[in-house]
């Protein structure tokens, strides 16, 4: 607290101090080139009778000028060219625009926090990303090249864990080129007419040298890091591939494709089944069992059918003939990631088990394979926890549930998430008794609360048990089958019977088994593989994708990621790509589903965003009545006063469908005015789009000149 004391006093004597200096000066009427050039003379004789003083007043009203981001440095740079010439001006305005900068850093610390976080928000994000990466790296080259104004550098390098000695030593090095070039023209005022004449061609082939040297250097240092990082490893002369891919999944199919579009050679190794999780074990059979319990829901509810006019006698579910047509669907789009198909675009599939031996080599089938670049695309498995009991009794996973012949009779479902939901709800519209148990308070914790209470009552109201705040506790196993799991509920225990177990608490990264051990690639603190943006992991020439780089598990962003890691493996240094996850969606296939892209509510709220919520019932759509459909919701989040979409959920049927509109407005910069503006066909579901748009108009409508529309209205009758 004394410290900020002390800091506002000399804040007060800075300000007093540089009234004081501009009144007997007449500093203000000197910040323009003309003026400065018309009292040049007059100035220096000033300085000659009193050169200690001057000399003080200058240094003094630079730092406050720099300090209080007054304008006027520019000019006053020049001044200290003109007055002091080259050495000595150069030695004056370099300290005093460090300890200037450093002033306004630690005024914008300590005072300024919430005013700059707020002015300057939309600007924040890329320079506190720069920081975290390159630190003072990053604030050396915005010295240098100045892509943001020197003030806002200041004010917002202040919001960052920086030292304030880093920032000095830094901001003075970084400086000094710019400096000398200015002050330098400061020394030949006469000459200059107007300050696009500082641009000589000789200062704008130096100017052209400092924009380089960022790049340069940082070239320079890649380079360093590159030998080290490499220096245990030899490199061969030649290479069999320009690229090999390790994992057959999406990230690795679209990989390998990109790959070999662009005429590279490529090869993809893939130890098991072609298509990975999603085609096998995943999004496809998933889907599949999703639409039998849909239709058996159905037909199983008398009230339900009947509303569509249609009587039933009855019906019975075949669960194995369920699963038969489970794996028919496998089979139908298995030519789609087939060895067949990939051979044809010029893809050499290898089936095997891939060790990587080196950052240009890798074994498989005993045979050692050289390539230019490896991208890693092995995906992830089921996470199973270390629950006291579980391994002593049979679980079923996402991986192996697809293997059963009967129905569980009755089904535990372990996890809340997009897998246990899916899952849960689809086996007790076949049949099962299903418990559903999850450790947190609510159902899908990364959903609004309002998403988690819809899908909760809609899976009450189907006769599933829906435990929140329960945490498994042990598992034991029983006689004829049914087996218990005690559960800690608020301090109390719950025992709960089963006969079969799904354990669905997300996926862990596969990291191991492949070698990646033996050459030092790290393991972040999420269990994926560490990466910089470009998906490079410690060795610039080995990438990784998909789920095994995280930070989403989705079959579509492993895909979209892939396309960096293809062009970044295939065409770095010439050109490279950051992966770009700006507007990533996804959706949760229950019954309603539930699909998001962006921010929602919870969000918007943590992040301090100035927002309005719209928020559309699915229940006064007409498409939704008509098909007996009518419960969910679209709500999209927008900034304050502003049609800009930040986020969109929606809970519907076809909501996966329907949140396309947003992703494609989200991503090229649209608002809903333009969805507004946009034909949607009668009767669909997409039509909720538009009528959410609606409803923001309407409460953003201009009411001010809407009553002078009125009066024109009315004086056109009269």
């Amino acid at each position: 607290m004394a410290r900020k004391k002390i800091i506002k006093i000399l804040l007060v004597v800075a300000v007093v101090g540089l009234v004081y200096f501009a009144k007997v000066q007449g500093y203000l009427s000197l910040l323009t080139l003309e003026n400065l050039k018309a009292q040049q003379d007059s100035l220096r004789l000033l300085i000659a009778e009193k050169p200690l003083f001057y000399r003080s007043a200058y240094f003094i009203i630079y730092v406050l000028v720099t300090a209080l981001s007054i304008p006027g440095a520019t000019i006053m740079t020049l001044a200290g060219g003109a007055l002091f010439g080259l050495f000595e001006g150069t030695l004056i305005v370099s300290f005093a625009s460090t300890l200037g900068a450093t002033s306004a850093f630690l005024l914008s610390r300590f005072f300024l926090k919430d005013w700059v976080e707020k002015k300057y928000k939309s600007r924040i994000q890329s320079i506190q990303d720069g920081f975290k990466k390159d630190g003072a790296f990053f604030l050396f080259s915005m010295r240098l090249v100045p892509v943001f104004p020197f003030f806002l550098i200041n004010l917002l390098t202040a919001l960052t864990p920086m030292k304030v000695i880093t920032f000095y030593l830094v901001s003075q090095i970084g400086m000094l080129p710019g400096t000398i070039a200015y002050v330098n023209a400061g020394t030949e005022l006469s000459q200059i007419n107007s300050l696009s004449g500082i641009l000589s061609p000789s200062l704008i082939a130096a100017f052209a040298f400092l924009g380089l040297l960022p790049l340069i250097s940082k070239f320079i240092l890649s380079f360093l890091k590159s030998r080290k990082v490499y220096k245990a490893f030899k490199k061969p002369k030649t290479f069999d591939y320009n690229v090999l891919v390790v994992g057959a999944g999406s990230a690795g199919l679209v990989t390998s494709y990109i790959a070999a579009a662009v005429k590279a050679k490529v090869a993809l190794i893939e130890k098991h089944k072609m298509g990975g999780d999603c085609l096998n074990t995943g999004c496809v059979p998933s889907k599949a069992i999703i639409k039998s319990a849909k239709v058996a829901k159905i037909l199983k509810d008398s009230s339900d059918i009947s509303r569509y006019g249609v009587k039933s006698s009855g019906f019975e579910v075949s669960f194995p003939d369920v699963m038969k047509r489970i794996s028919g669907v496998i089979k139908e789009i298995e030519p789609h990631d087939s060895v067949e198909r990939y051979s044809k675009l010029g893809v050499e599939c290898i089936q095997g088990e891939a060790k990587i031996l080196s950052p240009y080599e890798v074994q498989v089938n005993g045979k050692t394979l050289t390539t230019k670049n490896i991208v890693i695309a092995t995906g992830a498995r089921p996470l199973v926890p270390k629950i006291t009991g579980l391994d002593k009794i049979p679980f079923l996973t996402s991986d192996n549930v697809w293997s059963l012949n009967e129905l569980p009779k009755k089904l535990l479902v372990l996890g809340g998430g997009p897998i246990g939901c899916e899952l849960a709800q689809s086996f007790a519209r076949l049949g099962s008794e299903v418990t559903l148990v999850e450790m947190a308070p609510r159902l899908m914790a990364r959903e609004d609360e309002e998403v988690s209470q819809h899908i909760e009552k809609q899976f009450k109201k189907e006769g599933m048990h829906v435990l929140t705040s329960h945490k498994a506790v042990e598992f034991s196993a029983g006689a004829n089958g049914m087996n218990t799991l005690k559960c800690d509920h608020n301090g109390k225990d719950v025992v709960l019977e089963f006969d079969q177990v799904l354990v669905a608490l997300g996926r862990a990264a596969n990291t191991k088994g492949f070698g990646l051990e033996n050459i030092g690639v790290e393991v972040s603190n999420k269990g994926t593989l560490s990466h910089d943006p470009f998906l490079r992991t410690k060795y610039p020439n080995v990438y990784v994708c998909g789920d095994v780089a995280g930070p989403y598990q989705f079959t579509h962003t492993a895909a979209h990621q892939a396309w960096f890691a293809a062009v970044n493996a295939l065409f770095s240094p010439i050109v490279k790509f950051k992966a770009d996850y700006r507007v990533i969606p996804w959706c949760t296939f229950t019954d309603p589903e539930v699909a998001r892209v962006g921010m929602n509510e919870s969000e918007a709220k943590s992040s301090n965003v100035d927002f309005d919520v719209t928020r559309y019932g699915i229940d006064d759509l007409d498409r939704a009545i008509a098909d007996s459909d009518a419960k969910g919701f679209v709500k999209v989040i927008t900034a304050k006063g502003s049609d800009k979409i930040l986020g969109a959920t929606i809970v519907s049927a076809h909501a996966g469908d329907m949140i396309t509109e947003f992703i494609t407005a989200m991503k090229y910069n649209l608002g809903l005015n333009k969805i507004l503006g946009t034909i949607h066909i009668y009767p669909t579901f997409s039509e909720a789009n538009k009528y959410a748009a609606g409803l923001w108009k309407q409460a953003n409508k201009p009411e001010a000149l809407l009553k002078w529309v009125e009066k024109f209205h009315t004086w056109r009758r009269s």
